[in-house]
């Protein structure tokens, strides 16, 4: 465990939970490119057709950690299998879903299929993999999902305009194939199998500094949202032609890989001590753009730098919550796995929200101060944890 060099077998199971968070994430988010036909082909308006988003997005973040708790005694290896089969399953059932209510049902499960597995996989890629590896590993599996925005959903998009969304759903069905056999071969025997009640797990939510752990992710992702949310309206603002947005938009994702494999570096020494100076410079990305796009080339600049931004805390933050719960409560460390998706989710509700009000109220480019204001108070919050942190080292 203290070696810090990673084997063959350390790659392939990386490589493995890093395809099933691709496939977990293309399932996630290409229902949003294929909202519109969706709608056509069930009569439906696309408000209630939006359902489909917001009840998987909310699905997602109570019942992760609730099913988390329930079912930490589970042998993970046997559990994690029997939810990608169970994956595949309720996709191939989308690909003949023909009502509303039908679809809703199967996107609700699909969800709380989702969470757990994520949640799951971070935990093995933390436990398995070297201590000086395991920010590589972690940035390696949130990396599946950038991959899933960048290249999983403009395919899944594509085939749906080809031969119908339900035919979206054949490929995350037959992805999720591929994820279930990497993950019979390569997922270890012996992983770690803790016994405690759901008291024990809910008892970690009660410490303080779990709390403020979990807002630093939640306050980041507000902020990227803040104004990502309103990013097409803002590239029509620009004077960005119609037909370069999806392009730019394409850009924005690639760019953010590199982002991903930057969260790795952060994470790999002093991570929550870097994180202070991280969301300070996103503040500055952020609020910058309230002038920089003015001008189109610097706007773009600019929007450059704010995806490079976007994600540079998932690593830290997952790993910090992990470390915590290994403190305050060890048998919890299930719990603490799904706190960072679920805040991101929280993050990302508040973000948008928080940026659509002031949209709504004038000017559109408001927004950059709104997310630079939320930046800046994760860099505080993280100021405040790290000096909580040094105490308590020294202490000890």
């Amino acid at each position: 465990m203290h070696s810090t060099k990673l084997s063959k077998q350390h790659w392939l199971l990386i490589l493995t939970l890093s395809l099933l968070t691709f496939v977990l994430g293309t399932s996630e988010f290409v229902i949003v490119g294929i909202l519109t036909d969706i709608s056509s082909s069930l009569n439906m308006t696309n408000v209630k057709t939006g359902t489909l988003v917001s009840a998987f997005a909310i699905t997602f973040a109570i019942a992760t950690p609730l099913v988390m708790s329930v079912t930490s005694h589970l042998p993970k290896r046997k559990w994690m299998l029997f939810l990608i089969a169970s994956f595949i399953i309720l996709n191939a059932l989308c690909v003949i879903s023909t009502s509303y209510i039908m679809l809703l049902t199967l996107r609700i499960m699909t969800a709380i299929v989702t969470g757990v597995l994520i949640s799951l996989a971070m935990i093995v890629a933390s436990e398995t993999i070297p201590i000086k590896k395991r920010g590589l590993a972690i940035s390696f599996v949130f990396g599946g999902f950038t991959l899933a925005n960048v290249v999983g959903v403009p395919i899944g998009i594509v085939i749906a305009e080809e031969y119908g969304w339900n035919a979206t759903f054949m490929l995350t069905t037959f992805l999720g194939g591929l994820a279930f056999l990497a993950s019979f071969f390569v997922l270890p025997h012996r992983l770690s199998q803790v016994r405690s009640s759901i008291r024990d797990q809910f008892s970690l939510l009660t410490k303080p500094r779990i709390l403020m752990a979990f807002f630093i992710p939640a306050l980041g992702f507000g902020a990227t949202y803040a104004v990502f949310t309103y990013l097409v309206p803002i590239l029509k603002e620009m004077g960005a032609p119609n037909k370069s947005i999806s392009i730019i938009l394409f850009s924005y994702g690639f760019i953010s890989i590199f982002s991903n494999i930057l969260a790795g570096k952060i994470a790999s020494q002093n991570a929550i001590g870097r994180l202070r100076f991280v969301f300070l410079v996103q503040a500055v990305v952020l609020t910058s753009l309230f002038w920089t796009t003015n001008q189109f080339v610097l706007g773009l600049i600019n929007i450059g730098l704010m995806s490079l931004m976007a994600i540079l805390l998932t690593t830290s933050t997952q790993l910090y919550l992990i470390d915590l719960a290994g403190i305050y409560q060890p048998k919890a460390t299930g719990l603490a796995a799904s706190l960072m998706p679920v805040a991101s989710n929280v993050g990302i509700a508040f973000g948008s929200a928080l940026g659509g009000i002031v949209y709504h109220q004038g000017n559109l480019m408001n927004v950059a101060w709104v997310g630079g204001i939320i930046a800046v108070c994760a860099s505080l919050l993280t100021f405040f944890s790290h000096q909580l942190d040094q105490k308590q080292n020294t202490s000890e």
